[in-house]
């Protein structure tokens, strides 16, 4: 790298280096990320549900008196594809990375599974039905339904948007080669570099450098990262990679350590995927891919069902907060999402339009410790926003954010910006998970009890958290929402 460049990368962080914006270029992928899992998953449903109708047709089923019966197999087949997928993360928004004999293991397991049952429901069935349905999902939807996921899914998927932004920590040749990899990979964005004290030049980055390690909290502070890569040498720069390793952990930030402290020429780890990158991968939160891809299931099911059950309240408080109150319908606030990412959530309107400017006025009468505003009585609340607010009925539009995927029916509550400015380090912790409509807070106590006792609440929730935990939370938040209690 030229001094000239070298300066610039270093003086002006908010300019990535040349080699940085010509791979951005080039590589620059235009699918949104996830897109090839939700298209895999429609035309999986789709061709399974043509494939037992068609069948059944064939077969003579379709007729008023049996016509029950095939919608019921229908049903009954694409639930238990559903979720069946979801518990093997048949439709994980990485399959692009697995191997194409992990694809086959995973589609032939959830066929199975689908096959199995409908072979019991057939058994209180005639015969006839049962064949109906079984012969065709082996013969025809298992190998269309793989070739597809191999030869169509798969490659579209490599051509997504990289899902993660990671820092790298270490501007050496480890760093250098890190983030070159990773760009190739196409996966993960290279946010920057940091460099460490002991760091020399060895070439030109793929992407800027941010700052010294003296600045990585800093860093961490002000940017939404995914994961950290601690790229350094063990034996020079030990001691700078323990206080990024402590830095990361106290955020919450999922970091990576190489793998190797020596140089390996053909001896090759025994498990090659628990390093395929050449680095260990660590999280401050137990990762639980199966049991997140069931809350994730959970999360789009109850969040579907409420929006469609509940549409006649919503029109009606719709109604009523029009017609109440000058202003919009929705009250649409910035928040900090997972790993400090923001997002836009949505509740019906409470306050008075201006409530945002009123807030700066009436910060001397906070009633809540810490960087959050609470008022008992705070003036901005409208009539009927009074209302919904005891009654977290101006919550319910969040259900789009669940199903968008921003936010999850059980989570720490997602903070605006300006609070998450003023958290102490330990307290950022909390960023990282998802965040939710109801928490350990809401049935504690919710305003009646301390900023600082909210979150050590939510890093209750975080350390130990399971779909069990999920669910007696929400069955306490029930008769909490119907009482109104702790709300203001």
């Amino acid at each position: 790298m030229s001094s000239a460049t070298a300066s610039a990368a270093v003086g002006a962080p908010g300019t990535a280096s040349s080699q940085g914006e010509g791979l951005a270029e080039v590589q620059a992928p235009k699918l949104a990320p996830g897109f090839a899992a939700k298209l895999n998953l429609t035309v999986d449903l789709v061709l399974m549900t043509a494939v037992l109708v068609v069948a059944s047709w064939l077969g003579g089923m379709l007729t008023p008196e049996s016509g029950w019966v095939v919608t019921g197999l229908v049903a009954a087949s694409l639930v238990t594809w559903i979720i069946t997928g979801t518990a093997l993360c048949l439709y994980d928004s990485r399959f692009a990375e697995r191997s194409k004999l992990d694809h086959v293991a995973l589609v032939s397991v959830t066929t199975l599974a689908v096959v199995t049952v409908l072979a019991l429901v057939g058994v209180a069935l005639p015969d006839r039905v049962t064949m109906t349905g079984v012969a065709p999902l082996l013969v025809v939807f298992w190998p269309v339904a793989l070739l597809l996921r191999l030869f169509v899914f798969r490659p579209v998927a490599a051509q997504e948007r990289p899902m993660d932004s990671v820092l790298i920590v270490g501007t050496g040749a480890m760093g250098r080669y890190t983030g070159e990899d990773l760009v190739s990979r196409g996966r993960r964005q290279v946010l920057g570099y940091v460099r460490f004290p002991e760091d020399t030049g060895s070439g030109e980055l793929p992407a800027r450098i941010m700052g010294s390690v003296e600045d990585l909290e800093r860093i961490l502070r002000n940017t939404a990262v995914d994961e950290v890569y601690i790229a350094g040498n063990t034996l020079k720069q030990g001691e700078s990679m323990q206080a990024a390793i402590k830095l990361a952990e106290r955020f919450g930030v999922p970091f990576a350590l190489p793998a190797h402290s020596f140089r390996l020429d053909r001896a090759r780890p025994i498990e090659r995927r628990a390093v395929s990158d050449g680095f260990l991968h660590f999280a401050a939160v137990s990762p639980k891919p199966h049991q997140m891809a069931m809350k994730r299931l959970f999360d789009i099911c109850v969040s579907a069902v409420a929006l469609w059950m509940l549409l006649p309240l919503l029109a009606a408080v719709a109604a009523v907060v029009k017609l109440t109150s000058k202003g919009p319908i929705f009250f649409k606030q910035l928040r900090v999402g997972q790993n400090g990412k923001p997002f836009y959530m949505l509740k019906f309107r409470s306050m008075v339009v201006n409530a945002e400017e009123l807030k700066e006025k009436l910060a001397a009468m906070n009633e809540q410790t810490g960087p959050v505003f609470k008022m008992k009585n705070d003036p901005r609340i409208t009539g009927i926003g009074r209302f919904i607010r005891k009654f977290s009925i101006d919550e319910l539009p969040q259900f789009i954010n669940v199903l968008r995927g921003e936010m999850s029916i059980v989570g720490p509550r997602p903070p605006v910006p300006s609070e998450v400015a003023k958290y102490e380090t330990w307290q950022r912790r909390r960023l990282s998970v998802r965040p939710g409509l109801t928490c350990i807070w809401q049935v504690s106590g919710r305003n009646q009890i301390s900023f600082e006792e909210w979150m050590y609440l939510d890093m209750q929730y975080i350390d130990h958290w399971s779909l069990t935990s999920d669910l007696t939370l929400l069955l306490q938040t029930v008769p909490v929402v119907l009482t109104g209690r702790g709300a203001s």
